[in-house]
């Protein structure tokens, strides 16, 4: 089970969101730890997102856990916060094709054999991380060493196997570190590199939105 935040039980971990610039503005003006931290003013009014996070642990749940990253330049610093769901509107998140002109010129191969990938496996690929953030805001998140963050929508009647053997072959030849989640029907996010190498008699942690679990591998779709 997913847990439920009141108001909305909907709000899934990686969802985007778009909040209330007044609702924004009241909320910094309460949190005197985030004053003079650039860029956070203007956030939500230049039409910047919001990121859904996992729960802390006592966190209430009657409003939505936010994330919000700054690019390495500014600190690299990630800004935990919450809002109420009346005050935030879901994004569609961009898919990885949509953000491939923000993506240095030496990834864009990689992330043309990975859309081909999502094709042939039918399971849906979109960016999250350095990539997303510089697609989404025109700020500088991408630096030489970054790691490329990807999501996976494994649907319900698909086998991650095609896509974990996939993603292996493709990382052989990538520059950057392919990193990411497979993301179950249930929420439950798994990291595609730990579930491709575990025994079948193992373990692999998941990522929820109330906290973490290790999920027998011998209880996730067949490969």
């Amino acid at each position: 089970m997913m847990a439920r935040i009141a108001g909305d039980p909907a709000f899934a971990r990686h969802d985007l969101v778009d909040a209330d610039p007044d609702a924004w503005a009241a909320l910094l003006a309460a949190r005197s730890d985030l004053a003079g931290i650039p860029h956070l003013p203007g956030w939500a009014c230049a039409g910047h997102p919001f990121v859904v996070r996992r729960f802390h642990p006592g966190e209430p749940r009657d409003a939505v856990p936010l994330g919000l990253p700054l690019p390495p330049a500014d600190g690299k610093r990630r800004i935990g916060l919450s809002l109420p769901p009346s005050v935030l509107t879901r994004r569609r998140s961009p898919s990885l094709a949509e953000t491939r002109a923000a993506a240095p010129p030496a990834w864009r191969p990689i992330l043309d054999a990975l859309v081909r990938l999502s094709d042939e496996s039918g399971v849906p690929c979109r960016p999250f991380g350095s990539l997303l953030w510089q697609a989404l805001t025109g700020l500088p998140y991408l630096a030489p060493g970054s790691d490329l963050d990807l999501l996976w929508t494994l649907p319900a009647d698909a086998a991650a196997g095609p896509l974990l053997d996939g993603l292996a072959r493709i990382e052989e030849q990538a520059p950057m570190r392919l990193d990411g989640e497979v993301l179950l029907p249930d929420g439950s996010g798994l990291h595609w590199r730990e579930w491709h190498v575990a025994p079948p008699d193992g373990s692999v942690l998941a990522k929820r939105i109330d906290g973490l679990a290790m999920q027998p591998v011998a209880s996730l779709p067949s490969l």
